[in-house]
């Protein structure tokens, strides 16, 4: 198989929201909510296990600091705060991912703070700051890539097969229509397309959408229908 016939499926765990044992099954990484949006340092731990035992790559989900807005409310905390913020969540995940035989091999940002590193260059640069020189997930053209790149760092670009776009590559806002792409054949098909597109080297199944597990299935049994081989982007 030719190296570009490799896609990774990766899916948000952690949440307390979804069927983790389920999408440990399916996926190749697992962003693991650090505890600022969701999650706590049980189900930390119970997911780095279980990662570990099934070879899935664990990265931190690293957000705001809002759990009662599950990540989702925008914020404008100054550079150091974000940095800190950002810095606390991935060493609270890296002692537990030690503890259970694995490690956080790479950061993808989550919600409201995953769009705005899209295009707020300050916002991406503290991110980028707290995160050591671990590897991002991000949006394809995002700022928070282009300064991973210009540091000499690891900047994979990702799609959402679940999601809408708008006509400039960005997410449609969940509180808008076509934000959510239903059902597990047309997400499977997105996501064909989206990996012969060749633009994105991974894909998100979000972990706190109804019907999660089957949606993901669904998109690895389509993506090796089409010749792909599932793995981890890291590999």
């Amino acid at each position: 198989m030719h190296p570009d016939q490799y896609i990774d499926l990766n899916a948000d765990l952690g949440e307390g929201v979804t069927d983790d044992a389920g999408l440990l099954a399916v996926v190749t990484s697992a962003n693991l909510a650090c505890g600022f949006h969701a999650g706590d340092e049980a189900t930390m731990r119970a997911v780095c296990t279980e990662a570990a035992a099934r070879g899935v790559v664990v990265g931190a989900q690293v957000s705001y600091r809002d759990r009662e807005g599950f990540g989702r409310r925008q914020m404008d905390p100054g550079s150091e705060v974000l940095t800190t913020w950002v810095r606390e969540q991935v060493e609270v995940l890296t002692g537990i991912a030690q503890e259970c035989g694995t490690e956080v091999s790479y950061l993808k940002p989550h919600g409201a703070l995953y769009n705005r590193v899209v295009d707020d260059a300050e916002q991406a640069a503290a991110v980028l700051f707290g995160s050591g020189s671990l590897p991002v997930l991000g949006l394809p053209g995002s700022a928070i890539l282009r300064l991973a790149h210009a540091e000499g760092r690891s900047g994979v670009p990702e799609g959402f097969p679940d999601r809408g776009y708008t006509e400039e590559g960005r997410l449609v806002p969940r509180d808008q229509p076509g934000a959510l792409v239903e059902g597990a054949e047309a997400i499977a098909a997105n996501a064909v397309s989206m990996s012969q597109a060749g633009v994105v080297r991974s894909l998100c199944v979000h972990g706190d959408s109804p019907g999660a597990v089957e949606a993901a299935r669904a998109v690895r049994q389509a993506l090796e229908k089409a010749g792909y081989g599932v793995r981890p982007w890291l590999s």
